[in-house]
């Protein structure tokens, strides 16, 4: 599967913006999703993950309450949304599927089998 992300900019703090991750393929259904981010001199992390089921979604601490992923299998793109973005939240965003079985949602970027290129977020004081 190849993954393109999109909708990245410069926001200021506060507002708000939609990633989204359009992929090929045929069976977009039977992967797990996630969205990694990079900020400058610092490691990938994991933000958030959803599974083949739409009710098994993961997020990480910092994000949570404040993004959302959601993934829509017609369109074969998953997204986020984030709210009342902060500074620190500047970063590439990078989406990532692998193929798994229904119950299982990885959120660990070694999991993961294929990337997108990234799109970058600054976010402004």
């Amino acid at each position: 599967v190849q993954l393109q992300a999109s909708g990245g900019g410069l926001v200021q703090a506060g507002a708000s913006l939609t990633l989204s991750c359009a992929a090929s393929g045929r069976t977009f259904d039977r992967y797990s999703l996630g969205w990694f981010r990079q900020a400058p001199g610092k490691e990938r992390e994991f933000v958030t993950a959803i599974g083949r089921s739409t009710s098994s979604t993961y997020y990480a601490d910092s994000v949570k309450g404040r993004f959302t992923i959601s993934r829509d299998n017609a369109k074969k793109t998953v997204y986020l949304g984030m709210n009342n973005l902060k500074p620190e939240d500047t970063a590439v965003y990078y989406c990532a599927a692998k193929h798994t079985i229904m119950t299982y949602t990885p959120t660990t970027q070694q999991a993961y089998d294929y990337w997108g290129q990234g799109t970058q977020v600054t976010v402004s004081s």
